[in-house]
């Protein structure tokens, strides 16, 4: 048995560390047309209707990985005022469907275009989404999943932001570089972060769309959200919204974008999520090969 003491850390323990936001569970907003988002979410970028919650015309849950987008159907379509980032296991195969789709959504704001290491697409409505290939490096074992959904936020937020999210929730958020400048970046789970890049371009009014995280501690953000009078919705005994990002020291508000928290208690906390392997067809068909991975096997 070796009593001496380690001088020099093996692993950089830090890596693992996740802070008191768990888990990004959904991004939601609103569609007018149920049909055309399912041209868009399920034939065009090959993700899931969840088969067992909101089947009708009513609202849409779509999987993708270990989250989700929400789609309830309402008059007017919400957009999210930047990109919600999408890991696909095939962009190949995404591009060929996306063509499939387009003719059908010729009147709409679809679009998609191919970059150096991603998709763009635009849904019917305006949302914007980047569709990534699997990478270790930069999401860690995701082949199915959305690790990142990213703001446009006012000039002069950004340590303003990391401030909120470290004090007011106790996450863990810091401001990082990247080929596309300098941004904020809070962690909401494994593998998950929100993004906020300044943008000196007039953003629009925001439209109740929202996104939906969860938390270890539940109770301790709850009690100093309410405390700045930031609490807009107490939704029942698991969960409660905010809107306003705040500069904790001034109270000026920095950024709107609603957040549904749950607790870990929350009955469909990291609940089990179907996924299909898109690239299956009646043609192709082999028994086995229906569903999808969200992660890559183990060497």
């Amino acid at each position: 048995m070796n009593d001496q003491p380690m001088t020099k850390p093996v692993f950089d323990r830090t890596v693992e560390d996740l802070g008191n936001v768990v888990e990004l569970g959904h991004v939601n907003v609103t569609v007018p047309d149920q049909r055309l988002a399912t041209l868009f979410y399920v034939s065009g970028l090959g993700l899931t209707r969840d088969p067992y919650l909101m089947t009708g015309i009513e609202n849409m849950w779509i999987n993708v990985g270990r989250a989700q987008f929400h789609l309830p159907s309402r008059p007017t379509a919400q957009v999210v005022r930047g990109t919600t980032g999408l890991v696909l296991p095939d962009l190949e195969a995404l591009v060929r469907r996306l063509h499939g789709v387009q003719k059908h959504l010729a009147d709409t704001k679809f679009s998609f275009r191919e970059t150096n290491d991603a998709v763009e697409t635009t849904c019917p409505w305006g949302n914007r989404i980047r569709c990534h290939a699997p990478d270790i490096a930069r999401f860690s074992p995701i082949t199915l999943g959305m690790p990142y959904v990213e703001f446009g936020v006012p000039p002069g937020s950004l340590k303003g932001i990391v401030k909120f999210y470290r004090k007011m929730l106790g996450g863990i958020a810091g401001i990082g570089k990247d080929a596309e400048g300098e941004h904020a970046w809070a962690v909401v789970g494994d593998g998950n972060k929100l993004i906020f890049r300044e943008s000196d371009a007039n953003l629009p009014a925001f439209d109740g769309h929202h996104v939906q995280i969860a938390l270890v501690d539940f109770s301790g953000p709850h009690k100093r959200l309410l405390e700045r009078g930031l609490i807009t919705e107490e939704s029942d005994q698991h969960q409660y919204r905010f809107q306003d990002i705040i500069d904790v020291d001034s109270g000026k508000v920095l950024f709107t974008v609603e957040h549904e928290v749950r607790s870990m208690r929350h009955p469909m906390y990291a609940r089990p999520l179907v996924n299909r392997n898109a690239t299956m067809t009646n043609r192709n068909y082999m028994p086995g090969h229906e569903a999808a991975r969200w992660a890559m096997e183990s060497a």
